[in-house]
């Protein structure tokens, strides 16, 4: 995947580039089979989702009821045991969106940082496809290597000790997937 950021509120957070249509994901099948080998944890966790409460301190289970493995004829995993208790697989979906949790929670802070150190410039990818026709991307950021190069060495310590210096590496390696 090319790995760029979007800003949605004061929020900076990576994305995947998906496709370069509107509402377009090349990686999905017309049967909507996931084609690549990661498949990333936002779509693992479907039809799962924890939903905040307005403190933000309280988060709430929530599950899509449209999605269609979800069923009320006792057939695939079971939610609740006999007794009303969360079943063993809840269980392990709690887990997995826990951990999800605290990785967008540690996510949002890079992106802060991020502005913090003022890294981020607006980004525009032209695109040739097979047949020939020249895409514009836009509406994405992208951190250029001369702001990383010229970062005060402080920062750039900061930025290693908490293991983001990599991120930002691994995000410019991704832009060669475009």
């Amino acid at each position: 995947y090319a790995i760029v950021f979007t800003a949605a509120g004061d929020d900076v957070m990576p994305a995947a580039v998906l496709g370069v249509r509107p509402a377009q994901n090349l990686y999905l099948s017309a049967d909507a089979k996931w084609q690549a080998k990661y498949v990333p944890a936002f779509v693992r966790r479907y039809p799962f989702v924890f939903s905040a409460s307005a403190d933000a301190k309280t988060l709430t289970l929530c599950i899509d009821e449209s999605h269609p493995g979800l069923n009320r004829d006792g057939r695939g995993q079971r939610l609740f045991d006999a007794d009303g208790k969360p079943a063993p697989y809840v269980e392990q979906v709690l887990k997995f969106l826990q951990e999800y949790q605290a990785h967008f929670e540690r996510t949002r802070a890079f992106g802060k940082r991020l502005k913090q150190h003022n890294l981020l410039e607006p980004m525009q990818a032209q695109v040739t496809t097979p047949k020939g026709d020249k895409l514009l991307l836009g509406g994405f950021m992208a951190v250029p290597r001369e702001k990383l190069r010229a970062l005060a060495p402080e920062a750039l310590a900061e930025l290693a000790k908490t293991d983001e210096l990599e991120l930002l590496y691994l995000h410019l390696y991704s832009m060669r997937n475009f």
